[in-house]
């Protein structure tokens, strides 16, 4: 089952993802997390994402903004270590909060707690309109930066940040594409030399079959969202995930799962 899920889950999310600059790590996230630990599920959507990351880079990798890639995606790398790093010191703190339900004693983690409100904030960014409509001025690219790669890390979903940020780049919509790409690598370079510890330390737990066919799930689905440019649209696929979104994170805070 686990198969089916997350490979359709990468499948829709990369495609997704292509055109609206996230979406495949704000997915696989809480899909991971119904099968593994939720550090062990942040680490392997970081490896999938990266993987995806690259080969989207042969898609559409020339009409990458240097200039954008140097104010932007450079804060983010030192950001997003920060944010890996302060994720691998709350993984084990004590649980908050512990209670009884249906006969099971259900148990409120530290790193659950902040995982779940921070995708419930992040999902807020494609249910409120005034959140979804949000954009910044270029002078304030560096700042995006530095938020994009401290959230990249410690939750591994940094994309809506990122394009309220470059929205207002003046980019074509290619060159805004082929850069969020080539910045989402460098993020996902700097938090992955974080997991590794975690990675190398929870080899028995990884299905690294999984992990490939989760991959080549998503290079197709890049790669059809690439056919698919110019005539899709997504804001209502976008709303769907992000109710679907906060239902797990709900779920996550009180400690159901």
């Amino acid at each position: 089952m686990e198969y089916i899920v997350i490979c359709l889950v990468a499948l829709i999310g990369s495609g997704l993802t292509l055109f609206s600059g996230f979406g495949l790590g704000t997915l696989l996230v809480p899909v991971f997390g119904l099968f593994f630990p939720i550090p062990i599920a942040i680490a392997l959507t970081a490896i999938v994402h990266f993987l995806n990351n690259i080969f989207k880079l042969f898609l559409v990798g020339k009409h990458v903004d240097k200039q954008v890639i140097y104010r932007f995606g450079l804060p983010s790398i030192l950001a997003a270590f920060i944010g890996a790093y302060i994720l691998s010191l709350i993984t084990d703190m004590d649980p908050l909060y512990s209670y009884p339900l249906m006969g099971k004693e259900m148990v409120i983690m530290p790193v659950k707690l902040i995982i779940g409100l921070l995708l419930m904030f992040f999902a807020l960014f494609d249910l409120i309109p005034a959140l979804a409509n949000l954009q910044f001025d270029k002078k304030y690219l560096p700042l995006g930066g530095l938020l994009s790669g401290f959230f990249g890390g410690l939750s591994g979903n940094q994309g809506a940040l990122r394009s309220a940020f470059l929205i207002r780049a003046n980019l074509s919509k290619e060159s805004y594409i082929a850069t969020g790409v080539v910045i989402a690598c460098l993020i996902d370079i700097s938090r992955l030399s974080v997991y590794s510890k975690q990675i190398f330390a929870s080899y028995e737990h990884f299905n690294y079959s999984l992990v490939i066919a989760a991959t080549l799930s998503a290079f197709t689905g890049a790669y059809v969202g690439n056919k698919l440019l110019k005539k899709i649209t997504v804001k209502a696929l976008q709303i769907i995930v992000a109710i679907m979104l906060f239902i797990f994170a709900i779920l996550l805070i009180a400690g159901l799962i």
